[in-house]
């Protein structure tokens, strides 16, 4: 695979108007998610949720760029025998897949963690691509607070960020490179530009060092944004001019994209911070999302696991879908929610 392959693919990935939806909830995410809806988290119940939302035509046809998808899904076959891999791939979108195996304790270094699952990604690499993946993605996860983030965990995570995309880019499928900084905490706005500058440039440093081809990634990054617990919330506008700050001095001009992670933001919010930040004027890189909650919780509660509300599910992440795809082109408005 050449690097103007990967690039190519990757620039489908951040098409304008368009964004990635992060499907890929492992077995207990999903069965948490479902629980909310007093369903039984079954393969069955998991593949007709799924089905719902790649069948949802005007979302993925006009919104939706992308899929990550969990390694159950990527093989699953919808209930009339279509792999849901084609169902993505017919309504124009590119399939992905999760490829690590979670964050785990990181040792001497209490409350902080990296990333496992690179022995035999090489062959899971290969294999996903022969399933039709043709990208994946590994989040590494920082935590903050008084004492963390540590050089050891920074360090570490961008150590195996960078593994995992040279490996990915090695096996012909765009790795998204996801670095997140938690916003779990009580730390303002400030702590958590510092830790993410931190976590980026070490990032893009490892990937150098790992000889990475940044014109066929896609970086996937926090919001520069409050802890949950945080006092004093930051604005929209606070939040989306440290963002821009933030990825400025961090993300060279050579990588295609930026897909934000939602990182438990409200649906709303979460688009209008991608919103204030592609109104703000001209970047070098294309600003979108890789949402999951964000995309999804409307939709699951529409259809609250009933075959009746399926095309209540899917107007709900249709809505979802439209209102970031607006975003993604700073061309969304409070208006909108609210006549919808």
């Amino acid at each position: 695979m050449t690097i103007d392959k990967l690039n190519e693919i990757a620039n489908r990935m951040v098409a304008p108007g368009k964004g990635i939806l992060a499907a890929d909830e492992s077995t207990a995410s999903i069965t948490k998610r479902f629980e909310s809806i007093n369903l039984e988290s079954t393969e069955n119940n998991r593949r007709d949720y799924r089905e719902m939302l790649f069948r949802s035509t005007e979302a993925m046809k006009s919104c939706v760029s992308g899929v990550i998808l969990f390694d159950e899904t990527l093989r699953q076959k919808a209930a009339d025998g279509t792999p849901l891999v084609k169902l993505i791939k017919d309504a124009g979108a590119v399939p992905g897949i999760k490829v690590d195996k979670g964050p785990k304790p990181l040792p001497f270094s209490p409350g902080e963690t990296v990333t496992e699952g690179l022995d035999g990604l090489a062959e899971r690499v290969a294999e996903y691509a022969k399933l039709g993946a043709e990208f994946a993605k590994w989040r590494a996860v920082i935590d903050v607070n008084d004492q963390i983030p540590s050089y050891n965990a920074i360090n570490a995570n961008a150590q195996a960020l960078a593994r995992y995309a040279a490996i990915c880019q090695a096996g012909g499928i765009v790795p998204i490179v996801e670095p997140e900084v938690l916003m779990d905490g009580a730390h303002d706005i400030d702590r958590c530009a510092e830790a993410t500058e931190w976590a980026l440039k070490e990032t893009f440093q490892q990937l150098y060092h790992a000889r990475v081809a940044l014109e066929g990634i896609v970086l996937k990054p926090n919001m520069v944004i409050s802890g949950k617990k945080c006092p004093r919330q930051a604005s929209r506008a606070e939040v989306a001019e440290k963002t821009l700050a933030v990825l400025k001095r961090c993300v060279p001009a050579a990588v295609p994209g930026i897909a934000f992670l939602s990182g438990g933001q409200s649906s709303q919010d979460a688009t209008a911070h991608l919103h204030l930040m592609n109104a703000a004027g001209s970047l070098p890189w294309k600003l979108t999302f890789s949402y999951g909650r964000a995309l999804q919780a409307d939709a699951i509660k529409a259809w609250g696991g009933k075959p009746e509300n399926v095309t209540a599910g899917q107007r709900a992440f249709a809505h979802r879908a439209r209102m970031n795809g607006l975003a993604a082109t700073g061309r969304w408005s409070q208006d909108m929610e609210t006549a919808a």
